[in-house]
């Protein structure tokens, strides 16, 4: 069996950890699709098509609340209607 001694001072360590945090972090962006020019402007896209879901979210939502509110206003005033209006 073969034995390597080395040893390495802080900043040949910090050095290495640094490039091999590097190499991990772009080998990381080529695997999503992430390593061109168009990086940042697809980031970007993602940002501004997540706020449109999140705004068209809460709009369904007040929307739905507006059409349940309507709807038992509607039988409320139906019901008084049928009771007082004849």
């Amino acid at each position: 069996m073969w034995t390597i001694n080395m040893e390495l001072d802080e900043q040949k360590l910090q050095t290495l950890l640094k490039e091999a945090a590097r190499e991990g972090a772009q080998q990381a962006l080529r695997e999503v699709g992430l390593h061109d020019d168009n990086a940042g402007k697809d980031i970007a896209d993602l940002r501004d098509l997540i706020d449109g879901w999140r705004d068209v979210r809460k709009t369904m939502l007040a929307t739905f609340v507006k059409w349940i509110t309507l709807g038992i206003l509607s039988v409320i005033a139906l019901g008084v209607y049928t009771k007082w209006g004849k």
